[in-house]
């Protein structure tokens, strides 16, 4: 069944975040490269179809090699109609949008610039010279010291905003000398570090759900919840990236960055407001509240065929399936296990966020179904909320049987894509939904024994639902 919704009779796209006014010369660097072209080009193009970019706009493509302006025009094009949301795009449309394009050849290194130097000021004569900079490093992260430095060098850096992907850092050690590097050169106001998790509305709802409505608010506690669980199944394989995927593993890939910042979601206390400083300081101050993980409690697996792809060497190690028991220290949360998971070549592909509330201790039923009670967002697309809650199947009997009441997302309101959220909060300077480096750092304290002591990936058929003993981390719902 289907929840009734009176929000969709009010609900209009003036619900989205309103656009900047201030103009704005957006650097794209790794323009040409794969993040780019499936997030970044368009995200960017979404906002500007819904009148959510300033109209002093310029974005600015920066790259090693040389293009055009409009062979990079070309580009920017193929890859809004390959991975944009709507892949028609009018003639009207792209063409106010090409015109704000421009490319940079020649790299950027603290050395030699490029031409960007001469692009941006080009770009400042037709929007501006008072325009906000924001730098996009859609780059791997072996190169943010580098770049950060050459913003820095040769004056980029004052009053700009820079933009950086995930993972900020691959090690307590390279968090530790990212974080120093980027800091030499930036105030930590000027920082987003971006994970897409924290955009998606579903993630957004959670607060929403939880602080303005009295019948959750009063349930999100230990006393009423069994568990929760947070799980990420893909039936994808890693053949598109598989250098980077055995040099980072599924551990580092997902628990440790987005799965960690959605159970600090789940765990915060109530903030002030929900306000950028206060909203991160919640979600910060819950993260040092995380217990260090125990590695027996952590199941890695790696999926049969895996040592098969071209660039994988034949004695790899590297897990394709992680599973962990994550504990959560405060007072609210004492005692009940946050369970993650996510694996590739899985039997399906899923984004979810369940809490599994407690059956009730007395009362006359007494065989009631293990999952009978439980609220789960659907963070995948659009999202969705659904309750299942037990009821009594129809007929002269006492048979229970669980029931779902669903919202789905897009049917109250045409939200933004995830990264298209976080990039209209970089242009209006908003950091409530991005990442901060006290919670950072902890995060790699309570990864640290697991990094040191890995559990050995247990072989899981491709196609099935990952090694059996990570079963055994969960109560008797099972992974809902």
């Amino acid at each position: 069944m289907t929840a009734d919704s009176s929000a969709r009779e009010t609900a209009t796209q003036s619900d989205a975040p309103a656009a900047t006014d201030a103009a704005v010369i957006f650097v794209l660097f790794g323009s040409t490269g794969d993040l780019a072209k499936r997030m970044v080009l368009p995200s960017l193009f979404e906002l500007h179809r819904r009148g959510l970019l300033p109209d002093g706009w310029q974005l600015i493509g920066n790259g090693r090699g040389d293009r055009t302006d409009d062979e990079f025009r070309q580009h920017v094009k193929d890859a809004i109609e390959e991975f944009g949301s709507d892949a028609s795009v009018s003639s009207d449309e792209w063409a106010s949008f090409a015109e704000t394009i421009r490319f940079a050849g020649g790299g950027f290194t603290a050395e030699d610039p490029g031409r960007l130097l001469e692009v941006i000021d080009d770009a400042r004569d037709a929007v501006g010279g008072t325009a906000q900079l924001v730098h996009y490093l859609a780059l791997p992260p072996t190169t943010f010291v580098d770049y950060t430095k050459a913003i820095a060098a040769h004056g980029l850096a004052k009053n700009s905003r820079v933009v950086y992907e995930k993972p900020f850092g691959t090690s307590p050690d390279g968090f530790r000398t990212l974080d120093e590097a980027v800091h030499e050169s930036l105030d930590e106001d000027q920082i987003y570090r971006i994970d897409h998790f924290l955009g998606k509305e579903s993630t957004q709802n959670l607060h929403v759900l939880r602080f303005a409505n009295g019948l959750f608010a009063g349930v999100w506690n230990r006393e009423h919840v069994e568990e929760v669980q947070i799980d990420v199944p893909e039936t994808l394989d890693i053949a598109d990236r598989a250098a980077f995927y055995d040099a980072t593993g599924a551990f580092l890939d997902m628990i440790v960055t987005h799965l960690f910042q959605v159970a600090a979601e789940v765990a915060m206390e109530p903030p002030v407001s929900l306000g950028a400083e206060d909203l991160l300081g919640a979600r910060e101050s819950v993260i040092a509240a995380f217990r260090p993980l125990d590695p027996a409690e952590v199941v890695f697996g790696q999926y049969e065929g895996y040592r098969d792809t071209e660039g994988i060497p034949d004695d790899s190690t590297t897990e394709t399936f992680a599973a962990v028991r994550l504990w959560v220290d405060t007072d609210r949360w004492h005692g009940v296990p946050f369970l993650l998971r996510t694996g590739k070549m899985l039997d399906h592909s899923a984004q979810r966020l369940s809490l599994v509330f407690r059956a009730p201790a007395d009362g006359p039923l007494t065989d009631t179904p293990t999952d009978g009670t439980v609220l789960t967002f659907d963070l995948a697309g659009d999202g969705a909320i659904d309750l299942a809650v037990t009821i009594k199947e129809p007929g002269s009997g006492t048979d229970l049987s669980v029931a779902h009441m669903t919202e789905k997302l897009d049917e109250v309101a045409d939200g933004l894509s995830p990264y298209a959220r976080l990039i209209v909060d970089v242009l209006r300077g908003d950091r409530s939904l991005f990442t901060r480096p006290d919670g950072l750092a902890h995060v790699w304290e309570v990864a640290a024994p697991v990094l040191t002591n890995p559990p050995a990936p247990q072989p899981y058929a491709a196609g099935s639902t990952g090694p059996a003993a990570a079963d055994d981390l969960c109560g008797g719902s099972g992974w809902i």
